[in-house]
C-alpha cells in the first residue's frame, strides 16, 4: 500500500521546495516510488491544474483518497483579523488557513516543512502584518494555528522539520521513516523536530573547529578564523547536522564562509542584533555553547588563547592559509 503525500505551500518563499530538488538522487520520482511514497500533489512538481487540485482536496476531506501525510511549506497567514483572507486558495472562496485546518484533521501525519511552517519564521518577522504563524508554534510558544493539544490520527503532534531552508535529507528521511512505520514520538525532540538531525550541533564537523579550539577568531567576514567570537556564529548552540550532512554532498553555510544563524530554532529571524555580530557582556559572548557553564568557557578560552600556535593565529586573520602545518616525521622510533 502506497503512502499518500500531499504538499501545500502557504506564506513563504518556496526555498524548501528548491532545497528538496537538490536531493542527492538522479531520479527524484523514482526515489519516492521506491520508498512506497505516492506524491498526490506538489505546487511545483505536479502537472494537475487548479481543478484537479480542488477535486483532490475534496477527495482527501471526504475519505475517498487516504491522506497519510500533509506537508505544509510556508507560514500560515491568519490576517486580517484572524480571517485568513490575506491568502485565499485560488479557485475557491476559502482562505488557505481553513483548508489547512480541515486537511490536518484528516491527515495521519502532519509535517511543517521549514521554519516558516514550524514557527512562523521569516514570514512572521518584524511587525508581522499578515499575522503569520506556524502550524503548532508561534515562535517559542506552542499553539500556532492548530492549538497546543493538537495530535494527528497517527498519534503524533506536528513534525517540525525546521530549517531555512530545510536540508532535503531531513525531509526525505522523515517521510521514509513514516512510510515504513518506523517513526514515533520518541524520535522527536522537545520542539517536535526529528532527533536524527537535531540531536547534533552545527558545530560538529565545522571546518573551522581548529580555530574554535584555540579561540583564534575572525575579525572580518573573509578571515578563516572562528566566527563565534566576533561574527555572530551560533553553531555551538544550533541543533542540526549541517556540517556532517552537506548540501549537494559538499556545502554548508560555514563552508561557504557564512556564520550559522541557528535557523532551525524558533525566533531565529529576530535575534535582537545584526546577524553578523556577536553580542557580548564584558567582552564575553552572550551566546555560549549550550552545554558549557560560563566560567568553564572563560577559563578554557583564556588557556586556549595562550597556547595558540603561531600558524593558527596568523591564518585566522587571513583569507587564505599563510602558514601551512610543519612537516615532521611522526613515525615511532
Amino acid at each position: 500500500m502506497s503512502f499518500n503525500l500531499l504538499w501545500l505551500q502557504s506564506g513563504g518563499c518556496g526555498g524548501c521546495s528548491m532545497s528538496l530538488l537538490c536531493a542527492d538522487t538522479a531520479d527524484f520520482p523514482a526515489l519516492l516510488k521506491s520508498s512506497g511514497i505516492h506524491l498526490l500533489w506538489h505546487p511545483a512538481l505536479s502537472l494537475e491544474g487548479e481543478q484537479g487540485l480542488l477535486e483532490l482536496l475534496q477527495d482527501c476531506l471526504s475519505g475517498r483518497t487516504r491522506l497519510d501525510a500533509l506537508c505544509l511549506e510556508g507560514a500560515v497567514l491568519r490576517g486580517p483579523n484572524h480571517s485568513g483572507r490575506f491568502h485565499m486558495l485560488a479557485g475557491t472562496h476559502t482562505p488557505m488557513m481553513r483548508w489547512i485546518e480541515k486537511l490536518c484533521a484528516v491527515a495521519t501525519h502532519v509535517l511543517a516543512v521549514g521554519s516558516c511552517a514550524a514557527w512562523g519564521g521569516i514570514s512572521a518577522s518584524g511587525s508581522n502584518p499578515t499575522d503569520a504563524c506556524g502550524l503548532h508554534y508561534e515562535d517559542e510558544q506552542i499553539g500556532g494555528l492548530l492549538g497546543r493539544d493538537f495530535l494527528t490520527s497517527g498519534g503524533l503532534p506536528v513534525i517540525n522539520i525546521a530549517g531555512c531552508p530545510t536540508h532535503p535529507g531531513w525531509v526525505l528521511d522523515t517521510l521514509m521513516l513514516l512510510a515504513a512505520g518506523q517513526f514515533s514520538a520518541d524520535d522527536l525532540d522537545p520542539l517536535g523536530r526529528p532527533r536524527f538531525y537535531t540531536d547534533q550541533l552545527v558545530h560538529h564537523g565545522c571546518p573551522r573547529n581548529e580555530y574554535y579550539e584555540y579561540k583564534a577568531s575572525a575579525a572580518q567576514p573573509t578571515d578563516l578564523g572562528c566566527l563565534m567570537e566576533n561574527m555572530g556564529c551560533k553553531g555551538t548552540q544550533a541543533h542540526a547536522d549541517c556540517n556532517t550532512r552537506l548540501w549537494n554532498s559538499q556545502g554548508s553555510c560555514l563552508r561557504g564562509g557564512f556564520a550559522c544563524i541557528n535557523c532551525t530554532a524558533p525566533g531565529f529571524q529576530s535575534p535582537g542584533h545584526a546577524f553578523d555580530c556577536t553580542p557580548k557582556l564584558a567582552g564575553i559572548p552572550i551566546g555560549l555553547p549550550t552545554d558549557m557553564p560560563k566560567a568553564w568557557f572563560v577559563a578554557l578560552a583564556s588557556l586556549s588563547k595562550s597556547a595558540t600556535p603561531k600558524r593558527v593565529k596568523v591564518n585566522s586573520r587571513s583569507d587564505h592559509v599563510v602558514l601551512p602545518p610543519a612537516s615532521r616525521n611522526t613515525r615511532t622510533r
